[in-house]
């Protein structure tokens, strides 16, 4: 019998062997990689309006119809392979998501000059610290924060686009800023740190 102190996981973990790999493994992760990030923030992108389920089962194919996510190829995208893209049934074939791709990875290396990497512009929004969320189930969590509105207003401002607050929180939580798994998961547990507690 099960307990009421069972460790359950995130419920949106069960829906795809694919969700239950990215939440066991990656969601929430403290990440300060430039490429990883990119890739987040794209996957994030095409998120918009669809479901996650879907963005993970295609991420293979966008990866590899997107170049492995490399921002510096992406950043020289022509009309041509952005009319390959949208005849690509692995991507999510959306014109002005595809669009959005030169235009942020454009805006993502205008970033990383002026902040020397791209992390130090996100992470600098908390001073380097992750923010716990603390829920005890997963309808408690916000879909937008007075954070994530802030990054949203500022990524508009340098250019990006499909960046709105609800992107934006969703990408936090991607690259760990937001540790929003509920705190019977295992995971909440393995990110959490005494400076974050």
């Amino acid at each position: 019998m099960k307990g009421p102190q069972e460790r359950r996981r995130c419920s949106w973990a069960e829906r795809s062997p694919e969700e239950s790999i990215y939440h066991d493994t990656e969601w929430g992760v403290p990440t300060h990689e430039d490429s990883t990030i990119f890739e987040f923030l794209v996957l994030e992108t095409m998120q918009a309006g669809l479901s996650w389920t879907m963005i993970m089962k295609r991420r293979e194919g966008m990866r590899k119809a997107f170049d492995g996510f490399d921002y510096h190829k992406i950043a020289a995208y022509d009309d041509e392979k952005e009319a390959e893209l949208l005849q690509n049934t692995n991507v999510i074939r959306h014109r002005l998501k595809i669009a959005s791709l030169k235009k942020n990875a454009r805006a993502f290396m205008k970033v990383q000059e002026e902040f020397g990497s791209f992390a130090a512009y996100i992470w600098g929004f908390t001073d380097g610290n992750t923010i716990v969320g603390h829920w005890q189930k997963e309808e408690d969590a916000p879909a937008t924060t007075a954070l994530s509105d802030m990054i949203s207003k500022d990524l508009k401002k340098r250019g990006f686009t499909f960046v709105g607050s609800t992107i934006v929180y969703s990408f936090l939580q991607a690259i760990g800023v937001v540790n929003d798994h509920i705190v019977s998961c295992p995971r909440y547990r393995m990110l959490v740190t005494p400076e974050n507690e």
